[in-house]
């Protein structure tokens, strides 16, 4: 005799009845049990749950959700929610992906949002609420009765790592991707930071043609980052904008964080490209706000753990007279307070060491700690070996950019004409041809001889801001000074058409350099014509241009991208500068063998946003290196160092 199928259907309103009666529907011999909550019991020889209510009920459903788990049954949930019914995701035992983290991804359109809000101020006021009709729920009962039973049947329904939603006023449906969120506590499989784990091996990764430096090319990842990673409604980035009006093809996506909306963008010559790394950009700036890949288990005081952990003032600190202004969100740092540390590895030392986490991830501003941690030294890459390289590279980028401004180096301009790169040279006449701003090119390459070069944007119009800066890093200079040329193209379509208005706020931080607060702010600033004196170090006199020939010795272009970092981990080695890595990497990265890592050299100056929160202290390297270049008879001194906010925008 055949066994029947047997599903239980758990719920105790109108859309558990309509689900069990569209069951029975389509098999008379689907054995139905019906239970009210998951407390009345779910029967073992139950071969699919289906869990639906009238109404969303989160602490419920993490009951639910965990009572299931713990029984190993697959599950199948819906709802009704505000304005719209929710199907889905069908859970397997085993798999991380649940409700909870589709609830988490789920974002409310803004009309939405809108009568929420309107609840929390006047939640007396019924006039938003809607009950939703019969049809709509039978067709939720339809949708949820559709897929239990491709599940009873072996197929595969839609809705894994999926969810339908619905709209209760027009009974419009579509399916949404979500990834599942490594930190539920429900389905979550987040492991715990260790020591050993934090071992870095550094693997070959053979690059996919000559000339390149990375090892995979980014035509690889075109059929899946916008599929697994943008979604309106569930999506990690819930759009994304083509800026028409760039010189280039700029696309911004936007991550709605904790923090608020978020937009990073994506700088290429195809908006196909520019899509793809403004989503990992995107990425980058998702695991480098907090641990997502590993749970922190260390907290402890530096004092107790300074043998192996990495001293926090060796990264720069504000100066005593920064700490004591009033209103100064952060203290001194205090070896005998207990803080969150991670584990990260010191190529230098060559064992794993502990960082503090507020060092390790973006901390918050006004956070408290004892300093502010910006992105700097993150990235992200096709292998672990690769976002080292490109981590260390923005470091030595920001460090060669600071170092110019704060000792006022007079650094040499260089000829782009000479790089032997037509990209290049189209580029400059582009953005000319497009914005009206002259390109101007300098060479700011510090001891450790990795090309950096400082771009500044000069505008010939009337209208605009004056002066516009930016910074790129890399083995090839011509692609530092392509990036350099990418973010001013970027930074020209931030400010616009610089305004009355945009001229009257930079005029009040030109006066008052307390005002430089955010990252904006800078740009902003050196906008205004009157600041362009204070660049006159570097845009002085009558020097003569010079080739890239004469500025850059010709590296070794290796086949394989794990030896170009093994030449520059040694540049840093022979320097006694030592390079930490923190491993970034979250499950959401991984899934398309993505890493992220935070890469810490202590010593090189860190990119700082506001006036106020310039870190010198503690890095005696800035006074030293302007000699060991040539540019000073000796050390300076901290009477010398540039006073005013700096123009990275």
């Amino acid at each position: 005799m055949k066994a029947r199928n047997v599903a239980a259907v758990v719920g105790d309103g109108l859309l558990a009845d309509l689900v069990c009666e569209k069951l029975l529907e389509q098999d008379g011999d689907l054995e139905v049990v019906r239970g009210t909550n998951i407390a009345s019991g779910v029967p073992e020889t139950a071969k699919l749950v289906i869990v639906a209510y009238d109404e969303e009920r989160a602490d419920e459903d993490a009951q639910t959700q965990a009572e299931l788990r713990r029984l190993g049954m697959p599950w199948l949930c819906g709802f009704i929610a505000l304005h719209e019914a929710v199907v889905g995701p069908l859970v397997r035992p085993g798999k991380p992906g649940c409700p909870l983290c589709a609830g988490y991804r789920r974002r409310e359109p803004e009309e939405v949002q809108e009568q929420l809000l309107a609840r929390l101020i006047a939640p007396d006021d019924n006039r938003h609420e809607e009950r939703p009709s019969r049809t709509a729920i039978r067709q939720t009962a339809c949708l949820l009765a559709a897929e239990a039973w491709k599940a009873l049947r072996n197929e595969r329904p839609l809705t894994e790592e999926h969810v339908y939603l619905m709209r209760l006023d027009t009974l419009e449906c579509s399916l949404h991707f979500f990834l599942p969120d490594p930190m539920c506590p429900v389905c979550g499989q987040l492991r715990d930071d260790t020591e050993e784990a934090a071992t870095i091996v550094l693997k070959p990764n053979p690059k996919p043609y000559a000339g390149e430096y990375r090892c995979r090319p980014l035509s690889e990842l075109k059929l899946t980052l916008a599929r697994d990673y943008v979604d309106a409604r569930t999506g990690l980035f819930n759009g994304k904008y083509h800026h028409l009006a760039s010189a280039f093809a700029n696309v911004s996506v936007n991550w709605p964080s904790p923090m608020g909306d978020e937009v990073t963008g994506g700088r290429g010559h195809s908006y196909a490209e520019s899509e793809m790394t403004a989503i990992l950009e995107g990425l980058e700036r998702y695991c480098g706000l907090s641990p997502r890949g590993k749970r922190t288990v260390v907290r402890d005081s530096y004092r107790h753990v300074a043998a192996h952990a990495l001293d926090p003032t060796r990264v720069g600190v504000y100066a005593k007279e920064q700490y004591a202004l009033q209103g100064f969100p952060f203290e001194p740092f205090d070896p005998d307070r207990p803080i969150d540390w991670v584990w990260g590895y010191s190529f230098g030392q060559e064992r794993p060491l502990l960082v503090p986490e507020l060092l390790a991830y973006c901390s918050l501003p006004f956070a408290g700690g004892h300093v502010h941690e910006t992105t700097n030294g993150c990235a992200l890459g096709g292998s672990l070996e690769e976002a080292i390289l490109y981590g260390m590279l923005e470091v030595v980028e920001r460090d060669s950019f600071l170092m110019a401004w704060y000792a006022q180096l007079p650094a040499p301009g260089l000829d782009p004409a000479t790089a032997g790169d037509k990209e290049l040279t189209l580029m400059i006449e582009r953005l000319h041809a497009t914005s009206g701003y002259e390109v101007l090119l300098f060479d700011t390459t510090t001891e450790n001889g990795i090309p950096s070069i400082w771009a500044v944007a000069k505008n010939r119009r009337a209208a605009g801001a004056n002066l516009i800066c930016a910074a790129g890093a890399h083995l090839d200079p011509a692609r530092a000074a392509k990036s350099a040329i990418h973010e001013l193209a970027n930074t020209v379509l931030m400010l616009g058409e610089y305004d009355e208005e945009s001229r009257e706020e930079a005029g009040q931080m030109y006066r008052d350099a307390t005002l430089v607060r955010q990252m904006s702010d800078h740009a902003l600033l050196y906008g205004l014509p009157e600041a362009e004196a204070r660049l006159r170090f570097l845009l002085g006199g009558d020097r003569p241009l010079h080739s890239f020939g004469e500025r850059f010795k010709r590296k070794r272009n290796h086949s394989d991208l794990t030896d170009d970092l093994k030449m520059v981990l040694q540049t840093f080695r022979d320097l006694r500068l030592d390079v930490i890595v923190v491993d970034q990497t979250a499950a959401e990265t991984l899934r398309n063998g993505l890493h992220s890592v935070k890469t810490i050299i202590p010593g090189m100056l860190p990119m700082t946003f506001g006036h106020e929160r310039v870190r010198l202290t503690g890095l005696d390297r800035l006074y030293h290196v302007p000699v060991a270049l040539g540019y000073a008879d000796q050390p300076l001194t901290a009477e010398r160092i540039n006073p005013y906010p700096h123009p990275f925008p």
